[in-house]
This record gives C-alpha cells, structure tokens and sequence, in this order.
C-alpha cells in the first residue's frame, strides 16, 4: 500500500467502520473517539466517504428500502491501511519518547 501518513479525520473515519454505520453515526463515533477533539461536518464526511470508497477502503452496504440511512464498513484493504498507520505512529512515539529522554 505504501507509506503515507492518513490525516486525522481519515483515520478515525477508517477506525470507526469496524463495523457497519451510517454517516451521522460516523459523525458521533469520531468524536467520542477524539474525545471530542475531531468534529466532522457533513460536507468533510461525505468527501472522504467519496475518496474512501474511490480507493476500495470502505464499501457501502446495500441499502435497507426500510430506511434512507447508507451504511459504510472498511474492506480488507482499508483495514490493511489503517494497520499500516498504526505502525506509522507507533514508530513516531518510539522515536520521540526515546530522543526525548
């Protein structure tokens, strides 16, 4: 996949669709997993929903003819990405912490 680093939003994006969820949820569950640090508006969710499903990282699940609501979940290779940056930052505070001392 290749190193690059994801930006904060995309990352919580990726970590919240562990499991299935649809965009206002998506919304709720990046902010209480930033504890309250990463506000998503519609507009910046909906475009990194776009890119994501461009690049096969999520997929959206069919639709229930119940209910409006699209639900998103990651794919294998997103979830490989998302694996990928944790390395990422975990080398980052490796590095820190030790030349920090």
């Amino acid at each position: 996949m290749g190193q690059f680093a994801l930006t904060e939003a995309v990352y919580y994006i990726l970590l919240s669709l562990q499991s299935p969820l649809h965009g206002y949820g998506i919304i709720q569950n990046v902010e209480e997993l930033s504890h309250g640090r990463v506000k998503l508006a519609a507009g910046t969710l909906y475009g990194a929903i776009n890119t994501l499903l461009e690049k096969h990282w999520i997929e959206a699940l069919k639709e229930d003819p119940e209910s409006r609501k699209k639900e998103y979940v990651i794919t294998p290779a997103g979830k490989t990405v998302l694996e990928e940056e944790l390395q990422r930052l975990k080398e980052l505070v490796e590095n820190g912490t030790r030349l920090l001392k």
